[in-house]
């Protein structure tokens, strides 16, 4: 029966070390795809300017010209040349994702952080007020909200950020309601440290890997709502997304495939690895916690 129990033991450990070793491999191709992803569609927007000497504005006399060597992805109705649109308006979807996801992310981080450690009625108005704001249509309201306020980087940046951070909030307060309790955190209570000081010094370092997840994550989020703005109009024409270059498009589908593909290619390709990167820090985090 030993022999039976330990070769029973030896055959579990040896199935169980493969099924770990699957699941870092596939957090590890997730990092990596998501961001050969990120990086390609990133160079192409910062270098921009070296990649091509046309201007996203420019117009031209080649209108509804198919890709071809002048022109790599065609031109649209007005002859302006989609290679340096998509390349550009990069710019202005990453931007606005980036900014509103750092608004989302500081917010939440704030809120949840002073809910779980401060705790009591605190924590219980802050995760009602976090619940309020959950249960809001997030896409129709900013919708409703941009409408009446006016299209604009800006204000959009500002109503997708206050909109995105309770996710955010609800991680952080339940992962600082695990370091409270731990021994460094009792220590520093025991050498006098205010809760301001353990939130700052000893709080915010153990809570990173759960930050860059939820970031990655509201990037991609705000990406995609702004897209679904500029594509009803709610954009700035003067400073186009590739929701812009999609609702441009689609006016011309059937004879002009291009201005929709290569502007949505490019929207897929960073949202999937905004999406893949942040569901490798989420495996690779979530095996640290159990270690």
């Amino acid at each position: 029966m030993t022999i039976v129990a330990e070769t029973a033991i030896s055959e579990s450990g040896m199935i169980a070390r493969p099924r770990r070793r699957r699941r870092g491999s596939g957090a590890s191709l997730s990092l990596a795809v998501g961001c050969v992803l990120i990086a390609f569609v990133l160079a192409g927007v910062l270098l921009a300017p070296w990649l091509t000497g046309a201007k996203p504005l420019a117009l031209g006399p080649d209108t509804l010209q198919a890709p071809g060597w002048a022109h790599p992805m065609g031109t649209d109705d007005l002859g302006r040349d989609v290679y340096a649109r998509v390349l550009y308006g990069g710019r202005v979807s990453l931007m606005i994702g980036v900014v509103s996801a750092a608004v989302g992310v500081a917010l939440g981080t704030t809120i949840g952080l002073i809910a779980g450690f401060v705790g009591g009625a605190t924590d219980e108005a802050l995760m009602r007020f976090t619940e309020a704001f959950q249960i809001l249509p997030r896409l129709l309201v900013t919708i409703v909200v941009v409408a009446l306020l006016g299209g604009g980087i800006g204000k959009v940046i500002m109503v997708i950020g206050f909109l995105s951070w309770p996710a955010t909030a609800r991680v952080i307060r339940s992962r600082a309601l695990v370091l409270r309790s731990e021994e460094f955190m009792a220590a520093a209570v025991l050498s006098g440290a205010s809760w301001l000081r353990r939130i700052v010094r000893h709080a915010l370092p153990n809570v990173w890997g759960y930050l860059l997840v939820s970031a990655s994550l509201q990037v991609a989020s705000a990406v995609l709502s702004e897209a679904f703005l500029s594509f009803l109009g709610l954009g700035d024409p003067d400073r186009p997304s590739w929701g812009f270059l999609l609702q441009q498009g689609q006016l011309f589908l059937q004879q002009a495939w291009w201005l929709t593909a290569f502007p949505g290619l490019a929207l897929a390709m960073i949202i999937l690895g905004l999406n893949l990167l942040g569901d490798g820090l989420a495996t690779n985090a979530a095996r640290r916690g159990r270690r």
